[in-house]
């Protein structure tokens, strides 16, 4: 069942899907804030949800490696599909990863757990790829947002991700500190996509 499951599950028309998804988070990054519809186009097995499994086969290759979380590592069959579609190495610990995948983000480490990029080489970072359920506070009352502004956003943006650590928007501040160090993140939710890079800043996070 492990074999099949990471021998299945990819772009079924490769060149054009890993193309279409890579475009949307293009566009995500380019444009913090704003929610994108991203069409998952792969299968992954359970735990690793489809629209990040799709980001996985869009920008994923044999020289980015790749750290899970532990809802991740728990499903052996994750890594192998990683693996078999991607060629990227898993590591074990978040500051060698190249990107990060996040399955349980109450329970995510700190972003400053993650590689920060040097002076010299601010791009030698993690991308975080992080599942919510939602991406907009629409969907209930309790769910906390911040404003963003920075490039690629012409007054003000607002993004809700749910759930998420009660300290992470003062953890994203922090980040953006950084700048030009730090790491971006992309969340994915069902069937949507929005980016937050490390230049975003993050003006009013809510009480």
């Amino acid at each position: 069942m492990r074999a099949t499951a990471a021998l299945s599950g990819g772009f079924q028309a490769p060149v054009h899907d890993s193309q279409a998804v890579f475009r949307t988070i293009m566009n995500a990054l380019a444009r913090p804030g704003t929610v994108h519809d991203l069409t998952p186009r792969a299968k992954p097995p359970a735990t690793l949800s489809a629209e990040a499994g799709a980001v996985a086969l869009a920008l994923l290759d044999h020289e980015t490696p790749v750290w899970c979380d532990q809802a991740l590592a728990a499903a052996p069959a994750v890594a192998d599909w990683l693996r078999f579609n991607t060629g990227a190495p898993i590591v074990a610990a978040p500051e060698e990863a190249e990107f990060a995948f996040v399955a349980d983000p109450l329970r995510m480490p700190p972003l400053s757990s993650f590689a920060q990029g040097t002076a010299d080489y601010p791009d030698r970072s993690t991308t975080l790829v992080v599942a919510v359920e939602t991406l907009d506070a629409r969907t209930g009352a309790d769910i906390r947002g911040a404003d963003l502004r920075g490039p690629g956003i012409a007054t003000t943006a607002r993004l809700a991700p749910h759930p998420l650590p009660h300290a992470f928007w003062d953890q994203a501040r922090a980040n953006h500190a950084r700048f030009p160090r730090g790491v971006d993140l992309l969340f994915t939710a069902p069937g949507r996509i929005a980016g937050l890079p490390r230049s975003t800043r993050i003006l009013a996070p809510e009480a």
